[in-house]
């Protein structure tokens, strides 16, 4: 087992991409403190899958863009589990927004959800894995943090800015043995009705996009989390890594692997 006895932070366990990290994590043995929006009615199985297998899962209910609860939430979890070795930051809030009529609440919104979470949990759980000069840092992202989408601009701006925090979170906390990456994820079925827009034609026949025409899935996902969580992936610090089949490589139709 890679992670034995590791403490694992999901910021949002409820999302797919937080249930197969849950279910590969836990094949490599780490305890889990999960934040949950339904809380935790819509992980059973997973939270089943944990217990069965001996761990432990705490289960919470914070909003992440405000540091009083996380800080709250964390000296109240270290008590449970002890301090949090791996965070995984995998908010991923998409809203129909345009520039000519983007609303300005919308634009906050996204923001502290997508973005501002990911500093807010950054800051709190760097000091904490600061003091033992030791961490990982993941932000499960998207591609969209290098492409526009042309239908949910608020998105693509709140990725953009957690690619950057990556790289300054990568050399500050460094310095103490934490390494800080993004996963920037690719297409996955049905993120053509996701992005679906007026102005971009990216998502037209997108799995045919993909070279081998094969999508990313949220299993892939929670693969590389794995990876990057453990000791093998020590030096791999301030790196994005696209897991997307090569999708953002495309440029001509007529080359596309169709059946």
């Amino acid at each position: 087992m890679r992670l034995p006895n590791k403490v694992v932070f999901i910021t949002d366990s409820d999302s797919d991409s937080g249930k197969a990290i849950i279910r590969r994590l836990k094949e490599s043995g780490a305890h889990f403190i999960l934040n949950s929006h339904s809380g935790g009615s819509a992980i059973g199985s997973e939270l089943k899958l944990v217990q069965d297998a001996g761990l432990q899962a705490v289960v919470v209910t914070i909003d992440l863009s405000k540091t009083a609860e996380v800080t709250d939430m964390l000296l109240f979890t270290e008590q449970q589990l002890g301090t949090v070795d791996i965070l995984v930051h995998n908010n991923n809030e998409i809203s129909p927004s345009t520039i000519e009529d983007g609303d300005e609440a919308l634009f906050q919104q996204s923001i502290a959800v997508n973005a501002k979470s990911a500093f807010i949990c950054t800051q709190v759980f760097g000091k904490q894995m600061m003091m033992k000069q030791a961490g990982k840092i993941i932000y499960v992202s998207s591609i969209h943090a290098e492409k526009p989408t042309g239908s949910a601009f608020t998105y693509s701006i709140a990725k953009g800015a957690v690619k950057m925090l990556s790289k300054e979170a990568a050399l500050v906390l460094g310095r103490y043995g934490i390494s800080v990456n993004t996963i920037e994820v690719g297409s996955i079925a049905g993120d053509d009705e996701l992005f679906h827009s007026y102005l971009s034609t990216l998502y037209n026949d997108y799995e045919y996009k993909v070279p081998n025409a094969v999508l990313c899935s949220n299993d892939d996902v929670a693969e590389l989390v794995n990876f990057l969580s453990s000791d093998e992936a020590r030096l791999i610090n301030g790196a994005d890594i696209r897991l997307d089949g090569g999708f953002l490589l495309h440029y001509m139709n007529f080359k596309m692997k169709k059946p």
